[in-house]
Parts: structure tokens; C-alpha cells; sequence
């Protein structure tokens, strides 16, 4: 657990989930998804109940939840160690500029290290600079060895 200034960054357990729910839809709405808060509660409460991904939030000192970010597990067969890819990062606007998303990337970076995790990994839109500028700050590096390459498996309209 982390504080600054009456922020507290924890792990996040299933009874977190009302408090999480909203700001993982704000944060599949900012990537252009439709609001669907059945949907977001549906698939936190299942990486939860299998362990398939590790939390953190961050809250004011009255319990308001202000932030999390999400890590999902993977492995790296060249390092043959576990890695973590942080998959989801959201601030809430009120509370963005006041440090809520270093914290954030704090609390994984040392979770991964107790872990014994080899590295933390992320993407974000291009056009995400100023998520880009936090990573930089934080001590992320851009890559420039490797290549992304996504081949969507979702049903797509017939040309």
C-alpha cells in the first residue's frame, strides 16, 4: 500500500467491485466502447472469481475511489519468467494532475518486484500523449526492437 497526500493505493479485493465498476466503464469509454456497466461489472467479477488479474485502486482518505489500473498475468519464454501486462490505467478527471496515476504505476511496478516478475509491459493509443508523458516519467520505456502486430478474432461485417 502507497499514500500521498491523502491518497491510498491498495490491491483491490472482490468486495472493491461497485467501487471499481464505474470507472472501468469510464475507461472502456474513453477507448470508444459503448457505457455498459452489466458488461464491466460481468467482467471484473470474472477476473476475480479465477484469479486472472490483480487490481489496484487508489481512494481519497473518505473511501472514494479515484483510480486503478489493472494487471493481467503472462509469461516470457526468452527470460522464462513472469511478466505482467498492465492492460488498464483510468484516473478520474477531478483527480487527474494530483500524482493518482503514479501511484498507480507505482503500486504494480513494486507488486511485479515482490512477484518476482521480470517486467511490466503496456500499450496506449498514439494519440494517448499525455498517458505517454506519465509512463516516460514514471521510468517506462518505448519500445524500439519489436514490432506490434493484433490479429482480431471478433466476427467483423461481410465487405
Amino acid at each position: 500500500m502507497s499514500t500521498q497526500q491523502s491518497i491510498i493505493v491498495r490491491q483491490a479485493t472482490v468486495a472493491d467491485l461497485d467501487a471499481i465498476v464505474p470507472l472501468f466503464d469510464a475507461y472502456r469509454q474513453f477507448y470508444g466502447q459503448p457505457p455498459d456497466t452489466a458488461l464491466a461489472r460481468a467482467f471484473l467479477l470474472e477476473r476475480f472469481q479465477h484469479n486472472q488479474s490483480v487490481i489496484f485502486i487508489a481512494q481519497e482518505q473518505d473511501q472514494s475511489t479515484i483510480g486503478f489500473t489493472q494487471l493481467y498475468p503472462s509469461f516470457s519464454s526468452a527470460r522464462a519468467k513472469r511478466i505482467f501486462i498492465l492492460n488498464d490505467l483510468f484516473v478520474v478527471p477531478a483527480a487527474r494532475r494530483r500524482r493518482v496515476g503514479h501511484l498507480l504505476l507505482q503500486a504494480a511496478a513494486d507488486f511485479g518486484r515482490t512477484v518476482g516478475a521480470a517486467r511490466l509491459t503496456l500499450s496506449t493509443a498514439l494519440t494517448n500523449v499525455s498517458a505517454q508523458s506519465l509512463y516516460e516519467a514514471a521510468g517506462w520505456q518505448r519500445d524500439t526492437e519489436f514490432c506490434t502486430y493484433n490479429l482480431s478474432l471478433e466476427n467483423r461485417a461481410s465487405p
